[in-house]
């Protein structure tokens, strides 16, 4: 049977040999779970897209995500389009208009509405339908992996705006980046602001949330600089 190293931090792996857990079995039924999963995801990419089956399909995005993919693709259509880009996923964020991805662009004094989504077209794959562009389906991919790894059991805008960040070939992650918005910054502000949720949501002010995420966010961000600066030297 193949062999896959699985690296962790040292607190952890003290806990988990305190534990006594069976970490390969673990592995193995995550590993499964996280396979069916993108398999699936990736599976609706590929085909026409149809807005209606949406949910459905994707049964593990939220409700406003599967709302953002569809105002992209109503995007798209308007436009005449045969792909939905990265700048229409980034439209469709922005029109969905509550989503936790705005909440964060806010705590990175990005005003959403300042933005512009691109219009570019993108490469993608020929058939009859609506499909998604090359990079789009690529950002979709990688907010799949951006849950998984904060072992989150959904996947959000929140996931998708660092996903489109990271994203090098679409024009939405140009944009971003050139706002300040990398997949880094927006990484950590993403954690932050899930950090600090209970505590905004007592707030209950767009105001409140902000400042809970940029009181988070700062111990986060000095904590990664001092880890970087320990692994740099």
């Amino acid at each position: 049977m193949p062999k896959i190293n699985v690296y962790l931090p040292d607190d952890l792996a003290d806990a988990v040999r305190d534990a006594e857990l069976p970490v390969s079995a673990i592995c193995q039924r995550a590993l499964e779970q996280a396979v069916r999963r993108t398999t699936a995801i990736r599976q609706a990419l590929l085909d026409d897209l149809h807005t209606d089956r949406l949910a459905a399909r994707l049964p593990s995005f939220t409700a406003r995500l599967v709302t953002t993919l569809t105002g992209a693709a109503d995007r798209a259509k308007a436009a005449g389009a045969a792909h939905v880009t990265t700048g229409d996923l980034l439209a469709g964020m922005i029109g969905e208009g509550g989503n936790l991805g705005l909440q964060v662009l806010g705590a990175l004094e990005i005003e959403p509405g300042s933005l512009e989504p691109p219009a570019d077209a993108e490469p993608g794959t020929n058939g009859a339908g609506l499909r998604f562009s090359s990079p789009a389906a690529v950002a979709i991919e990688l907010a799949v992996g951006e849950a998984i790894g904060m072992g989150h059991n959904y996947v959000g805008c929140e996931h998708l705006l660092i996903a489109l960040a990271a994203e090098t070939d679409g024009a939405a992650g140009g944009l971003l980046r050139s706002r300040g918005a990398d997949a880094r910054s927006v990484r950590r502000a993403v954690a932050a602001a899930l950090a600090g949720y209970a505590q905004a949501k007592a707030a209950a002010t767009p105001t409140g949330l902000r400042a809970a995420m940029r009181a988070e966010l700062a111990p986060l961000i000095e904590r990664i600089d001092r880890l970087e600066r320990q692994a740099a030297g």
